[in-house]
């Protein structure tokens, strides 16, 4: 009997090592090494797994890159316009992109959904639910698709020789982690394996122009499980996420060879799937007819796209001796660095006030021009003043006390003018505003604006 082989494969960046050691000496993670059954033989190429061989292709041959035809091969459209604007206008023939989020936030629902309405002879493997449950989930869809095909499978020998039999023009694997080759001998979800099957899709993906879509699961620290090469392979890398306890959703580009890693698509999850959410502004924002005390709007940029978002705030005399600062969608480091600011600078005493502070729909925001409305929001519940639902803000505060401008200010400005807002309270900028449909008013202090706002 022939000795089994093994060798110690790094979890984190997928290096290998003759044998363990505590720290990786590729990527200097600690106890990330794991013991893989390996065989050291011929790799064959993905055809050759299929049991059919295809005719050799020639050996590629050096080009001077004058002669290169650098024309764009036409992008194949998925009929859902958001997830076009994330690919940067539809899927590439060829490419390869691997689609990450948490567990139920609608991974495989999206690229079902996808997959029903492609124009296109598709096939959908699916190694983790049964044909019927697929039929159940695409019958809640409500879509009478013609050119979806469903394969439940994980051993790509089998699913290489199906697709030489059909021969589909767009290929959706859910998920990369359930596949699993024959010629390693370590189990599905392992470094190798991952590693193994990515390379021989990637082949294919290559040799067919065929787009391949994957699936892949994420770790407790919101990083796709397996090596980390697997990002570096694949052509494009999406991140799908939300809070579940919400209905909306994010997908965004980590990483786009053929785009732009600007844009976002924003869904709405609704019983019968997900639904593409063209102006999520008129969203986010509530009680657009009624103003409260502690709610400002901000002008924010997600990439390209501009949204209006509201901030809401609350502020109340401390109970306990040790006063609470929250923070939901916000930077709770920053919320303190502004309480600092407005304390220092301008004068208020909230060190024995609790601070609350909650950015509405669910969603995350990282853009500073956020600053100036969470000034608003927190100063109209200090003084239980309420501040015009038709005003809206974006600027960034510095530790001085400034306001100071934010990039793309006339996409803010012109995205409050279409939604109806009277006024725009920004920072001094060079670029004039003029004949833009609504006011547009500069502060350069904290000051000057609480005077405007409050006095």
């Amino acid at each position: 009997m022939a000795k089994i082989k093994t060798t110690w494969f790094c979890q984190n960046c997928g290096a290998q090592h003759a044998r363990w050691q505590g720290q990786c000496t590729t990527c200097k993670e600690w106890n990330t090494l794991v013991e893989e059954v390996v065989q050291k033989e011929k790799k064959p190429s993905w055809d050759a797994l299929a049991g059919e061989p295809l005719s050799r292709k020639r050996v590629p041959q050096p080009q001077l890159i004058s002669q290169i035809d650098a024309t764009e091969s036409p992008r194949m459209d998925t009929t859902n316009a958001e997830f076009n604007r994330v690919l940067g206008g539809g899927l590439v023939p060829g490419s390869m992109t691997l689609l990450g989020g948490e567990p139920g936030i609608g991974k495989s629902t999206l690229l079902l959904q996808v997959c029903l309405n492609l124009p296109f002879k598709t096939l959908y493997v699916s190694g983790e639910e049964s044909a019927q449950q697929i039929k159940m989930r695409a019958d809640r869809i409500n879509q009478e698709a013609t050119n979806c095909y469903i394969l439940t499978e994980t051993k790509t020998q089998n699913i290489f020789r199906q697709i030489t039999e059909m021969e589909p023009e767009v290929l959706i694997i859910d998920s990369i982690q359930t596949l699993q080759t024959e010629i390693i001998e370590s189990t599905a979800g392992s470094v190798s394996q991952i590693r193994e099957c990515t390379s021989e899709l990637i082949k294919f993906a290559k040799e067919t122009n065929t787009p391949v879509l994957l699936i892949g699961h994420i770790t407790k620290d919101g990083n796709i499980a397996g090596p980390k090469i697997l990002e570096h392979m694949v052509d494009t890398v999406l991140q799908f996420e939300g809070d579940r306890n919400h209905t909306y959703r994010i997908l965004r580009a980590l990483k786009n060879r053929f785009g732009s890693t600007h844009e976002i698509g924003i869904y709405e999850m609704l019983g019968h799937g997900l639904r593409e959410v063209i102006n999520p502004s008129e969203i986010l924002i509530s009680q657009r007819g009624s103003s409260l005390s502690g709610t400002a709007i901000a002008a924010t940029m997600e990439g390209m796209r501009p949204l209006m978002i509201e901030v809401q705030a609350l502020v109340s005399t401390a109970v306990y001796g040790t006063p609470q600062r929250s923070a939901t969608g916000y930077n709770l480091k920053r919320l303190n660095m502004i309480l600092a600011v407005l304390e220092k600078r301008a004068g208020f005493k909230l060190g024995q006030k609790d601070v609350f502070l909650n950015i509405t729909g669910g969603i995350t925001v990282d853009d500073p021009a956020i600053d100036l409305a969470v000034v608003a929001a927190i100063l109209s519940s200090n003084f239980d003043i309420e501040i015009s639902s038709q005003h809206c803000f974006s600027a960034e505060v510095g530790l001085g006390g400034e306001i100071r401008p934010v990039s793309r200010m006339e996409q803010r400005v012109n995205e409050a003018a279409k939604l109806g807002f009277d006024k725009v309270f920004i920072a001094p900028a060079k670029q004039k505003f003029k004949d833009v449909g609504t006011d547009v008013q500069a502060f350069s202090k904290i000051e000057e604006l609480v005077r405007y706002l409050f006095s």
